[in-house]
């Protein structure tokens, strides 16, 4: 009942201040289970102008699956990713998800201003004006996807190939014996947090450039991806 869902759990209803609706954020939330902290999540970053795209684990249990349906479906800027994923931690497939999510909201009708990427187990500790006045403060037409050149503690994650095996029971990432190739254009490869904040201008960028498509591919065998991807592309010339 989408009347209780709303009033029940509190959802904010109308743009708190001018300045937030004038400023609206995309959420991409990866999750695959504990369904009561997400809507958790989902309650204290949730505001009627941002949008917000739910990747659910394509392994995830049909009842979790249809529950999460039932919650976004009493809300019109709330969407379930058209393409899922099979989730494996430190795997290619967590990127993709991200990815997928991106892909659709930048069809999206709502003109979002930045992206933030959280996964099931997050919880916010600033309100959503705080976050965008952080934004606007000093990283105006900046992303946030913080990072150092890769470690030589971190270089095996890049020097062999890797695979996902998935399996109901148990999912992981290992090593195989097949040395890498060098990164596309001799990129240098940056290591950093999977998580971000990154422009819309941005995200286009990395979903039609042929260095961010080429560095993909190349990532495709890596280990955990989503640490070394976002933060490499940033730091492209230009």
């Amino acid at each position: 009942n989408c009347s209780m869902v709303l009033k029940t759990l509190h959802f904010i209803t109308r743009p708190l201040s001018d300045e937030e609706g004038n400023f609206s954020l995309a959420y991409i939330i990866t999750i695959h289970k504990e369904l009561e902290m997400f809507v958790k999540l989902l309650r204290a970053i949730y505001m009627p102008q941002n949008i917000y795209c739910i990747h659910v684990d394509e392994k995830s249990p049909k009842d979790y699956k249809a529950a999460v349906q039932n919650i976004v479906n009493c809300f019109e800027n709330i969407f379930i990713s058209s393409k899922r994923e099979n989730v494996v931690y430190a795997g290619f497939s967590r990127l993709q998800a991200d990815i997928n999510c991106m892909r659709d909201l930048v069809h999206s009708k709502i003109q979002w201003n930045y992206v933030i990427n959280l996964c099931g187990q997050d919880y916010p500790i600033k309100t959503n004006k705080d976050i965008i006045r952080y934004i606007k403060s000093k990283w105006n037409g900046k992303n946030m996807t913080p990072g150092v050149v890769q470690p030589l503690h971190m270089k095996h994650r890049t020097q062999v190939s890797y695979r996902e095996y998935i399996h109901s029971g148990m999912s992981y990432v290992y090593p195989t014996k097949n040395i890498k190739a060098k990164p596309p254009y001799n990129l240098t490869i940056y290591f950093g947090s999977a998580y971000y904040i990154l422009t819309k201008e941005f995200v286009k960028f990395t979903l039609t450039d042929a260095r961010a498509k080429d560095l993909l591919e190349w990532s495709r065998d890596t280990y955990s991806p989503d640490e070394h991807y976002w933060v490499t592309l940033n730091r492209l010339n230009g």
